[in-house]
């Protein structure tokens, strides 16, 4: 069967990976370069002892919560691909719903202001975001390592590495101590940017065999 265009309706969209796979490059970067802004602009700003989440709250909130939104949409957009181009069975699919709600977690965390201030007012639900992120990054890449890895084992052991790197590293924050706790978090967040860069190469990848006629 073919659609509108005369193309098989199962085939995968060149031109829709790439634009996912750019857009996932996009977040990775927003994420990175909104930090490195934030903490220069926040007077006083400690990166090794003082959160990320102290940057997303007083004067400058705006640069770190557009830094969250644009890794959402990042996250987002990696669903999108995973989804078109599905690689996997039922793991690879509930990777691909680990992902949209990653997103969704973010754009709140973003969203929700009452991190970073010391503001304990009305329901206060960041700790459980946080549950739900250190969660949800781990099953991610495992449960997609595989699909990935079809076509391309060094993504499958990059994945699983940086799964466990993760897993290690989300209780050790944790329990990290106040004067150490920003940097933990920093390392987590380079954890986070890399899997969704290894994720966003495999789709810019397959968007180009996809142009040449190679998948």
């Amino acid at each position: 069967m073919k659609d509108a265009v005369g193309q098989p309706v199962d085939a995968e969209r060149p031109y829709l990976l790439l634009l996912m796979a750019g857009l996932g490059f996009f977040g990775c970067m927003s994420m990175i370069g909104g930090t490195i802004a934030a903490q220069i602009v926040v007077p006083g700003h400690d990166w090794v002892a003082d959160t990320i989440s102290d940057l997303g709250a007083g004067e400058w909130e705006i640069i770190m919560d557009v830094a969250l939104y644009g890794f959402a949409a990042g996250l987002f957009a990696m669903a999108l691909a995973a989804s078109h181009a599905h690689l996997g069975g039922i793991g690879w699919s509930a990777g691909v719903v680990s992902l949209a709600i990653l997103a969704a977690l973010v754009v709140v965390v973003g969203a929700r202001n009452e991190y970073g201030d010391g503001d304990d007012e009305g329901v206060v639900i960041h700790i459980y975001l946080v549950y739900g992120l250190g969660v949800l990054f781990l099953a991610a890449p495992l449960n997609m390592a595989a699909g990935f890895g079809r076509d391309h084992p060094k993504v499958r052991s990059a994945l699983i590495g940086l799964a466990i790197a993760w897993g290690v590293s989300a209780p050790l924050f944790l329990m990290a101590p106040t004067s150490i706790d920003g940097l933990a978090e920093r390392v987590l967040g380079l954890i986070a940017c890399a899997i969704l860069a290894v994720m966003a190469w495999v789709f810019w990848q397959r968007g180009l065999d996809a142009r040449e006629g190679r998948v």
